[in-house]
């Protein structure tokens, strides 16, 4: 496995546990209890609400699954656009800001919508507002941080671009 491909796998590792830890505590914070059937939730998603609140094993590991998927699609993309997001901004943290508004405004417009789950209309109130700063803390900026440390690496694509090897993976 080349180290671009690890360094993807690592990033979409901490930033998707990052983000489902944040959405467990949302929701313990909502609603007073624990969210045991989150991952049921997300598989809802592929094969329709009524079919996931069956429960099992195998529902939970669609779940996570789906989780981890949606995770690693947004990090491989924010590493390919990477180099092109830099000529506008080369401050890693407002590039993580933004990029956690795109992945926010992805997943409540387009994804969710698409999805098996129930409609319902967005309303933009305080738990909308809430909902992408954290995702802009627990998501965008790790990515945007792991991103930067790994190009600032200077090895890419398995060449060393400068002398620097100060490690990523």
């Amino acid at each position: 496995m080349t180290r671009f491909w690890k360094a993807v796998l690592l990033t979409t590792l901490v930033a998707g546990t990052l983000d489902i830890i944040a959405a467990h505590i949302d929701q313990t914070i909502r609603t007073g209890a624990f969210p045991v059937r989150m991952f049921y939730i997300i598989a809802a998603g592929a094969i329709g609400l009524k079919n996931a609140l069956n429960g099992g094993p195998g529902i939970i590991l669609l779940g996570i699954f789906i989780h981890y998927f949606i995770s690693f699609s947004f990090t491989l993309l924010f590493f390919l656009l990477y180099p092109t997001i830099t000529r506008l901004s080369t401050n890693k943290y407002l590039n993580g800001g933004f990029f956690g508004l795109i992945v926010w405004g992805t997943m409540n417009f387009i994804v969710l919508p698409l999805t098996a789950l129930p409609n319902k209309p967005f309303v933009f109130n305080v738990q909308a507002v809430v909902g992408f700063l954290v995702l802009m803390v627990v998501f965008g900026i790790p990515v945007s941080v792991m991103v930067h440390k790994y190009y600032k690496s200077g090895i890419t694509g398995g060449k060393a671009s400068n002398g620097n090897h100060e490690g990523f993976i």
